[in-house]
């Protein structure tokens, strides 16, 4: 299927393929291929407008831009409604997870590399970026233990540690942001519409990352409700995997579409109105749950750009 050509160019261009014929497809095929989200064309801030002091380099991935590049679109608006600019350094790409996961390690450590150089300049640069931002928590996991993966290589070794100890998941961040985020949606929140929504946090969250927790909501949830949103979890088993699992939902479609369809039912039941909307914080679990429902399945990144926008 499709999900073959994650890491590779081709993804982009074999995915706009399958989404143009995906009505002709077999139904087994035809799982294989997400449905085009109906969102309107993302737009990134007018560079030549977001002239702030303050940077963070933006992951610039392979299979997000292709399936949901409105998540990107959104982070970079909300990072500029903060005061920072978003960068992506166009010689970087795949953060190198899916190889890593179906055993390629010399092929993952490759992607680090690459990367590794592609954001060097920009980390020792007079003016360095602030945080390398990475809004996929499942490519933030991976990227977080570039020090581990390189850690016998000499010449990548010390810089491998060097952009570890910048990588940021935007949650992390959140709670610096919320004295402007407060000032900003002040008055939506007080008139009660910035909304509610159901919050899945996948495992790379939770257990990869520690940001969430069964035990105690993590910095997104917390957050986002003292902004004024409503943020509800699964009536059962919140941290529990949706069933996308990286390679997993390749590797075990049936399990996987199994545990899709528990977790859909537990978010689902979350409240006793229809779930309007469901969050996620990694594109693995967003684009697996959204292929069970017809709900809408967005980044919880997406909704706070548009309350922002409003």
């Amino acid at each position: 299927g499709l999900r073959t050509l994650m890491p590779s160019p081709l993804f982009t261009p074999a995915l706009r393929l399958g989404q143009a014929v995906r009505g002709l497809l077999p139904a087994a095929l035809r799982a294989q291929v997400p449905a085009r989200p109906p969102m309107a064309p993302p737009a990134w801030p007018d560079a030549r407008k977001s002239l702030h002091a303050r940077r963070v380099l933006m992951l610039k991935g392979c299979v997000q831009p292709g399936l949901r590049p409105h998540i990107d679109a959104a982070t970079a608006r909300v990072l500029d409604a903060l005061g920072i600019r978003a960068e992506v350094a166009s010689s970087s790409g795949c953060c190198g997870a899916v190889q890593g996961h179906m055993g390629d390690v010399e092929g993952a450590k490759a992607r680090a590399r690459r990367n590794i150089d592609a954001w060097w300049p920009y980390i020792v640069s007079a003016t360095p970026v602030e945080a390398v931002l990475v809004n996929a928590s499942g490519c933030g996991a991976w990227v977080k233990d570039y020090d581990q993966l390189l850690a016998d290589d000499p010449a990548y070794a010390d810089k491998a540690r060097r952009v570890v100890a910048l990588v940021r998941d935007p949650g992390e961040l959140l709670p610096t942001w919320l004295p402007v985020l407060k000032r900003k949606l002040a008055r939506k929140a007080s008139a009660g519409t910035l909304g509610a929504f159901t919050f899945h946090p996948p495992c790379s969250l939770s257990h990869a990352q520690r940001l969430s927790s069964a035990a105690k909501p993590g910095p997104i949830e917390t957050s986002l409700r003292e902004l004024g949103f409503e943020v509800r979890l699964a009536a059962r088993d919140s941290h529990q995997c949706c069933g996308a699992g990286g390679a997993y939902s390749v590797l075990q479609p049936e399990m996987s579409r199994q545990l899709r369809d528990l977790k859909l039912e537990a978010l689902q039941a979350s409240s006793a109105e229809p779930v309007g909307v469901i969050a996620s914080a990694n594109i693995g679990c967003i684009t697996h749950l959204q292929s069970g429902t017809d709900t809408p399945v967005k980044h919880w990144i997406e909704l706070l750009d548009e309350a922002l926008s409003r």
